[in-house]
């Protein structure tokens, strides 16, 4: 196999678990060992940051503002490992600001304000802050709030940091004062990069001698799925499960690896934007008859975690929704599989959603019925609230009766055609047709039916 000399010759860790390194200056910095790699390799400049280029690149807005010195408040919207918190650290470095990392999870209104009186201060002292709010999503709106006087008079530069969209998730007058700025998944090329100096840089596993192939690396940038962390947490456990050689060097083995790389960490919050994301991709490659798109989104909510039973609702929703009348027993499908997932459970079960998803993926499609549903509710909304009709009101009582409830009712089952030309629609309403069926799978049928029953009533027969 192809090795990767990407080691120096170095003694070990000492036993305090800090070793002395070169700074990018030059002068020597304290390395702590026991802190965790993605930690130790976090880069200090805008030339270690990798990825983002569509931000960072030469001539990149973000990049100008950097170097100009001209940033003001933002958001960084992108999915876990990918910077943001590393990004916000190097704006504040090469911008000489303060730099205070806070966090939504731990910190209330009390803590904004005593972190935003000694920003004022500061200011008065000529010297910027910033501040970087971690998971800014998960303040509430008053907690939100309390930023705002100190954004608008130039005490903080706020950098908030999300994975869920900004646009639904921060309050709409903090968002109106930054500018929005959207991280990528780094590229496996990427992650492979920031392996590669993982092995080589002192305050990585430079100081040791660990081997490991290209493939394995490239394995480790395929897992990571576009999270630096995952990746750098992968390398770190591969490294701690190698072969130790008599020598000293340690050599990371396909086995070893295997068994850090089991499972892929896939990006999925159940109560998050990708939730919907992906059950839209579900029903959006249903509706567009791809059964294997349908399949693969429909596992990557299973592999996410996802209650198997929350997808199989959304399945019997569709079934009418975007089948119905097209194939009936669509629904009467879907309702079993419902079943099936109730009784099986994960892992059985995933075969009844993909038999599922593959039926509704191939059914022919109407959303007549869901158009009809609709336009009635329309209707409802935007109209009076009609009485019902006097001959199709049910009289029991005598009252009913004198008031004529009831009165011009024809029974449908005394006639030889089952039909009558009784009005049941409220009388300003007489010209409606909600359901108008398509010709499509078995509501050609329907549509056959529905056209003689009209054409019969209306005297055409």
């Amino acid at each position: 196999m192809e090795q990767l000399s990407l080691f120096d010759h170095m003694d070990g860790f000492s036993g305090t678990g800090q070793e002395i390194g070169m700074g990018a200056a030059g002068g020597e910095q304290v390395v702590d060992f026991t802190m965790p790699l993605a930690n130790r390799l976090r880069p200090k400049s805008l030339e270690e940051f990798v990825g983002q280029e569509h931000l960072l690149g030469q001539g990149k807005m973000l990049r100008q503002l950097i170097e100009r010195d001209q940033i003001s408040s933002m958001i960084f919207w992108g999915p876990p490992g990918v910077g943001k918190t590393t990004l916000a650290s190097i704006i504040a470095g090469q911008t000489r600001s303060a730099f205070i990392n806070f966090s939504a999870v731990t910190s209330g209104i009390k803590e904004i304000k005593e972190v935003m009186q000694q920003a004022e201060n500061d200011r008065r002292g000529g010297r910027r802050t910033v501040l970087f709010v971690d998971e800014i999503h998960r303040f509430n709106r008053a907690q939100q709030d309390a930023f705002l006087p100190y954004v608008e008079r130039g005490s903080i530069i706020l950098i908030g940091a999300t994975t869920e969209n900004p646009s639904f998730e921060v309050n709409g007058a903090l968002l109106s004062r930054c500018k929005v700025f959207v991280l990528k998944e780094l590229t496996e090329e990427n992650l492979a990069q920031l392996l590669k100096r993982a092995l080589s840089a002192p305050e990585g596993f430079g100081r040791q001698q660990v081997s490991m192939t290209k493939r394995q690396i490239q394995a480790i940038a395929a897992f990571a799925n576009g999270d630096a962390r995952t990746a750098l947490n992968t390398l770190e456990m591969a490294v701690l499960n190698s072969q130790i050689q008599p020598d000293g060097s340690m050599i990371v083995t396909d086995e070893g690896l295997e068994q850090c790389v089991s499972r892929k960490s896939l990006l999925y919050d159940k109560s998050g934007e990708e939730h919907y994301n992906i059950i839209s991709a579900i029903h959006k490659s249903m509706r567009n008859s791809d059964p294997d798109a349908a399949i693969y989104w429909t596992m990557r909510m299973l592999e996410g975690g996802e209650n198997p039973l929350y997808i199989a609702r959304r399945l019997i929703r569709f079934a009418s929704e975007d089948v119905g009348m097209a194939d009936p027993e669509a629904l009467k499908l879907a309702v079993a599989v419902y079943q099936a997932c109730h009784f099986l459970g994960m892992p059985e079960c995933d075969v009844h959603l993909t038999h599922l998803v593959t039926y509704l993926s191939l059914a022919p499609k109407s959303n007549a019925c869901y158009a009809a549903c609709e336009e009635a509710k329309r209707d409802i909304k935007e109209r009076p609230a009609e009485p019902v009709p006097l001959q199709i009101r049910n009289a029991v009582t005598g009252l009913m009766k004198e008031l004529e409830y009831g009165k011009g009712y024809e029974y449908a089952h005394n006639t030889e055609e089952k039909l009558t030309r009784m009005k049941c629609l409220p009388e300003s309403l007489q010209d409606r047709e909600y359901y108008r069926p398509t010709t499509q799978g078995a509501e050609a049928a329907a549509k056959k039916r529905l056209d003689e029953i009209k054409a019969w009533k209306a005297g055409q027969d």
